[in-house]
């Protein structure tokens, strides 16, 4: 929060300053700092984490776009968009910190306020199919991942989904699952002599 009002404080004083430029006749300075007071407005739509966390992705850098997708503490401050897209980052990379339902409810949460792109969704609904699948939903798993490949448009995740798909046919239902808790988990065989 204090983060929010430090920006508010530089906005003003940016946009008072050219206005003072401008005002005193310094019309070259003023055109200049114009592009100064764009910054820092720009940075109330545009998170700075947010922004070097793609960066890093895209270089292939994933513990340090990890860092920086973790440093924003407060996502709902965002923009919805924005905040949509912080609760999926921070979903698919920490899901081994966070647990399946913690990663689970954010990428249902980051669903329903709307991500961008058809396949931003896919990924998403992809990595909700394999949660589904390793907590032993398979019908729900099926059913997004036949989501995922409708949203698929450019063909991008096509071998990944038909190793999900082949993958969640070798995987036991929640029934199987189930049962094999209740018998005491699978018991091996004595080796014949």
């Amino acid at each position: 929060m204090t983060r929010f009002i430090i920006r508010c404080a530089v906005a003003a004083l940016t946009l008072f300053f050219n206005a003072y430029l401008f005002v005193d006749g310094h019309w070259g300075w003023g055109i200049t700092f114009l592009f100064v007071t764009a910054l820092v407005i720009l940075s109330f739509f545009r998170n700075e984490n947010m922004i070097l966390a793609l960066n890093q992705m895209r270089l292939g850098n994933t513990d340090k776009a990890k860092m920086y997708i973790n440093k924003i503490s407060h996502p709902n401050l965002l923009p919805k968009k924005q905040h949509a897209y912080v609760l999926f980052l921070q979903a698919v990379m920490n899901t081994q910190e966070f647990g399946f339902a913690k990663s689970e409810q954010f990428l249902r949460k980051a669903l329903t306020l709307g991500l961008r792109t058809g396949q931003d969704n896919a990924v998403a609904r992809m990595h909700l199919a394999g949660i589904c699948a390793q907590t032993g939903r398979k019908t729900e798993a099926e059913k997004l991942l036949a989501e995922a490949k409708k949203m698929d448009t450019s063909g991008m995740m096509k071998d990944q989904i038909k190793l999900m798909q082949s993958q969640m046919k070798a995987t036991p239902s929640k029934n199987q699952l189930r049962m094999a808790q209740m018998m005491g988990g699978r018991q091996k065989t004595p080796r014949a002599k």
